[in-house]
This record gives C-alpha cells, structure tokens and sequence, in this order.
C-alpha cells in the first residue's frame, strides 16, 4: 500500500478548507446559517450531481464530518464514482435530533455527510485524500467561522479496514509536517446517523444565490474542482 505522504497533501492547497471561510463569511452569511425555516419532513432521496454515472452494482458507505455539511455535501457529490451522498448527524446522544438542536452544541453529534461509492471508480483511500486536502484538521471543534463541537472534523469509520486506513493516514500526516500544529481529527466508529431535515439535503446546487452558498461554498468548491479535476464526474 503506498503511503499517504506519496499522495501528496501540499501546504500549499491547506488554504482550500479554511480561506473561503474565515476570509469570506460576514455576519450576513452566518446569520444565512444559522436560520432554520419550518420543520420538514426526513425523507431523503438520491442525491447526486450527475444521475448517469455508470454502477460497478457494489457499493460501500463512508461517513466524514469536516465543518458545515453543506460545503462537505457538495464537494463529494462532485467526485466520480459517488452515487449518493445525504447529509446528516452523528456521534451524539440525543435520539432524532434537529438542526436547530445541533446547533445549540448541547447533543454531541457533529455535522456529516454519509457517502455512498462505487469502490471500483472511486477508493476510500481518495475519499480520506479528500477529505484531509478540503478542510483544516488542526481546529478543535471549528472550521473558519463556524465554531462548536457539530462542526469537528471526524471520520466515522464503518469496518476495520476503513478504521486501518483513517489511523494511519492520519499518523503519517501528522509526522510529515504538512501542518504546523497537530491534527485533532477524530475516528470513531460509526453509530446512529441521522438524516437531517429535508431543506438541508442538495443544499448549495438548490440555493447558489444564498449569501453562505455564494460567499463561503462556491469558492471552495470551485478550488476542489480546479485540484481535483480528474476525479469530477463529467457534466
């Protein structure tokens, strides 16, 4: 198995996962975030960028937290090989929780985005490279502006290979210096997800004019899309 170093996480691109955040979010943006509308019901479909993409007909889930789970939904549901992807809550304590609930930082579950893919296009040690090069790893409980332990960064893993392969690459991240300060990325293993409210899901191709949507996810997005251009799915 190569190692993670070989992949190639850059000091260089970190600024990928913290920039947009906590040079473009105002208090507009955050309030944007923060506003909840009515209570929606919890029946989550398919979620993708692009309905053809062709099926090996296995699949295996991941389930990463890394921040807002907007900015997290709409990157994976960029990369060739995911078929779905349904954002959500886990690692708490508190059965069914809402939005509104998580936010308040009192249930434990961070914000996630459990990830369906198809092995043979798409390996779970590029969704970890993923995952590690769009978001900052070294902020306890935080990405940008958006502060509190739902937005931790985390990996839930789903069997013991996912665990072998998130602990190590973790590991040897943390030796090669791409960071100048420890990775506080947590791996537990998966437990109750919790699909979140219905207006949560396919959030920023839904709403790409919001002020969170224009200002914070559409320049990380697009910065993904230009570093990772061999791994999007094709229009």
């Amino acid at each position: 198995m190569k190692s993670f170093l070989v992949i190639g996480i850059s000091t260089a691109f970190l600024a990928l996962g913290t920039t947009s955040c906590a040079a473009q979010s105002s208090k507009q943006t955050l309030a944007d975030k923060q506003s909840s509308p009515p209570s929606a019901e919890r029946n989550i479909p398919v979620f993708t960028v692009n309905e053809n993409t062709p099926s090996s007909g296995k699949t295996e889930v991941a389930t990463f937290g890394s921040g807002c789970f907007w900015c997290t939904e709409a990157i994976f549901q960029r990369v060739d090989g995911v078929v779905k992807v349904v954002s959500g809550y886990e690692g708490g304590t508190v059965k069914n929780p809402s939005y509104k609930e998580v936010c308040e930082g009192t249930t434990g579950h961070a914000e996630c985005t459990q990830i369906t893919f198809d092995p043979a296009k798409v390996s779970y040690d590029e969704l970890l490279k993923i995952f590690w090069k769009t978001h900052d790893p070294t902020t306890l409980n935080r990405q940008g502006n958006d502060v509190g332990t739902q937005y931790r960064s985390v990996i839930f893993y789903h069997n013991e290979q996912q665990k072998a392969l998130a602990e190590k690459y973790k590991k040897e991240l943390g030796a090669s210096g791409a960071w100048d300060k420890p990775l506080v990325t947590e791996i537990s293993p998966t437990s109750t997800f919790y699909p979140a409210e219905d207006y949560h899901q396919n959030y920023f191709n839904d709403n790409p004019g919001q002020g969170y949507c224009a200002f914070v996810i559409r320049p990380k997005v697009e910065k993904f899309e230009a570093v990772f251009k061999d791994k999007l799915k094709k229009k």
